[in-house]
């Protein structure tokens, strides 16, 4: 399993953070250009990735104020669960970590584990810019 984890620090409450990363809608706020034909309710959503794939995921579990899991909701390319945690910092900001894990072979790994790591460091990044 390929593990890829971006973190970052929002000055915002959890319950705040929370709360946007449990609405699958305010996600595509947290998308790269590549992304396109984004269509979502609050527990699922489904896009397509630039000469890539298309993708389908539902939340899967949430655990309110700390963690939320998305999983492929159609087959996808590869097994996949991407991981929203946020943990309260004491002073009034959050740490939000998003975690992709993906099974891929060694092929998909050289192929896949670059865009994923940018996927997740880009949303991250978006994330502290939208709630500021």
């Amino acid at each position: 399993m390929t593990v890829i984890e971006s973190a970052t620090t929002v000055n915002q409450p959890v319950a705040k953070v929370y709360a946007f990363l449990a609405d699958m809608n305010n996600h595509q706020q947290l998308m790269p250009e590549n992304i396109y034909n984004w269509s979502s309710t609050t527990d699922d959503a489904s896009f397509t990735i630039q000469n890539m794939a298309k993708l389908a995921i539902k939340i899967s579990s949430r655990v309110e104020n700390q963690e939320l899991i998305a999983i492929p909701s159609e087959k996808a390319p590869f097994d996949l669960e991407l991981k929203w945690t946020v943990a309260d910092n004491g002073d009034g900001t959050t740490t939000a970590t998003h975690i992709i894990s993906a099974d891929l072979n060694m092929m998909m790994k050289m192929l896949a584990a670059g865009p994923l790591k940018k996927l997740a460091d880009h949303q991250t990044e978006r994330l502290s810019e939208i709630l500021k």
